[in-house]
């Protein structure tokens, strides 16, 4: 899978965990950072990222900061985003089955780092189902305009 991935300073260690399992796995990764723990302001991140999902070709992208809740809340701002804050890996298949959610948030103070890989890995093993799962999307994309 092609992904992109970014995170702010309170996510750093879990951003570069998850990156080197993807990577290690044979995915192609794309790194907006943040590179260090000089803090930064996930907006900034989530814009970045979720702007360059719509336009580049990315299979879904991974957003992190300390809860996941606030870079959560900063992508669902953009029109085209559908951003699924996880924390368990049954509400990370049904992020894709039934909401096809094309960006995940996850927490890098709250959540342990196997535990984080396997909500990704749940994630992408899943499929979105459509049917009427694809109306209800059609009436959340309505509700950006």
């Amino acid at each position: 899978m092609n992904i992109i991935i970014g995170c702010d300073h309170g996510a750093l260690e879990l951003k570069n965990f998850i990156s080197t399992r993807l990577e290690g796995a044979g995915h192609s990764l794309t790194d907006i950072g943040c590179y260090d723990t000089t803090p930064v302001d996930y907006p900034d991140i989530a814009e970045e990222l979720c702007h360059r999902l719509l336009k580049e070709h990315y299979d879904f992208g991974i957003l992190l900061c300390g809860t996941g809740i606030g870079i959560s809340i900063a992508a669902n701002k953009i029109n085209g985003i559908r951003a699924a804050h996880l924390s368990d890996t049954y509400s990370a298949a049904m992020a894709k089955a039934h909401n096809n959610a094309n960006v995940i948030t996850l927490g890098g103070r709250t959540l342990g780092c196997e535990l984080a890989y396997s909500i990704v890995d749940s994630y992408m093993n899943a499929k979105f189902l459509g049917g009427i799962h694809e109306e209800r999307i059609n009436k959340i994309s309505a509700l950006e305009s």
